[in-house]
């Protein structure tokens, strides 16, 4: 078993992607999928992402707190405003202009502390910058989309401010709390938890291609084309931003990764739960989820070619 999800594990990329396809393919069958199961599946991430987490994880932030606010300072600010940028540029109606700000205005992902490993670049920061701009998620999230989307649709704060605390925080800590108080079960179950994350953000997408399909097929490439230019310059600037200020190219690499891989089912939810009246806006969410597993791959190829 443990064999089989690391399979899982390690060809994420493909098994999202495949999902993608299937959902395109197939959006009949799979349409009974109910958006509702996002918010639970995305829980479930959320709370192994708990169950992983160390107290040697937070020690980055105070031996080393210049690294991690530059990271995070370039996370909440780089994603968000190419978001903006490119909805502009690309005149994108307002449904899909809500989820594209959406993608760059969470925190990052899970998957970029894998990434970082195989691009050889400074774990103990990729792993420090998630958890932080995770736990600043409930106030920065809303607050970005509120300024960079106001304008277009009305935006709930406070109602995202809780989503995110319920989707995202609260299943977090209670992972935290189950390792403290179950350590030895959690270290049994750590081997399943990649494979449980990847089969989880598999069916989101299935969920959110399969109900779009249609629409997709019909116009899909611009919001394609979109998602890949704000994934590939999140990673170049991450990247720039880290040469720039001098840094070690280990962190650069970290900084390149985080910057550029978003929390996209974070989302995929927020767009079910506050923006039902845009379906489409779960979208850009999913599209993501697929396309940056497959850049995060290639760019740790790439730079651990040149470590």
């Amino acid at each position: 078993m443990k064999r089989f999800c690391k399979l899982v594990s390690d060809y994420m990329g493909m098994l999202v992607l495949l999902s993608a396809l299937a959902a395109l393919l197939f959006p009949d069958t799979l349409g009974h999928l109910k958006p509702r199961l996002i918010n639970p599946l995305l829980g479930v991430i959320m709370f192994g992402m708990g169950l992983t987490l160390k107290a040697e994880d937070f020690k980055v932030v105070f031996s080393r707190p210049r690294d991690v606010l530059v990271g995070c300072l370039a996370q909440f600010t780089v994603m968000p405003l190419l978001a903006f940028a490119l909805t502009k540029v690309f005149r994108l109606e307002p449904a899909l202009a809500i989820g594209v700000i959406l993608v760059g205005c969470c925190p990052g992902g899970t998957a970029s502390n894998v990434i970082t490993y195989l691009a050889k670049g400074d774990l103990a920061l990729s792993v420090g910058m998630t958890a932080v701009s995770t736990l600043l998620a409930p106030v920065l999230t809303p607050l970005l989309v509120w300024l960079l989307a106001g304008e277009t649709v009305d935006v709930d704060v406070v109602g995202m401010l809780l989503s995110i605390l319920w989707v995202v925080i609260l299943p977090i800590a209670l992972g935290l709390l189950v390792k403290r108080f179950w350590p030895r079960t959690t270290e049994q179950a750590s081997a399943y938890l990649p494979a449980l994350s990847t089969l989880a953000i598999c069916v989101i997408v299935l969920i959110v291609i399969a109900a779009n399909a249609h629409k997709l097929l019909d116009g899909g490439l611009v919001i394609l084309l979109v998602v890949v230019l704000h994934n590939v310059c999140g990673l170049a600037a991450g990247y720039l931003i880290g040469t720039l200020l001098h840094l070690a190219p280990a962190k650069r690499r970290a900084i390149s990764v985080e910057v550029g891989m978003q929390n996209s089912g974070l989302a995929s939810s927020l767009a079910t739960l506050h923006f039902a009246a845009y379906p489409l806006a779960t979208i850009p969410g999913a599209l993501f989820s697929v396309w940056h597993n497959i850049s995060g791959a290639i760019v740790a190829k790439l730079y651990s070619r040149n470590a």
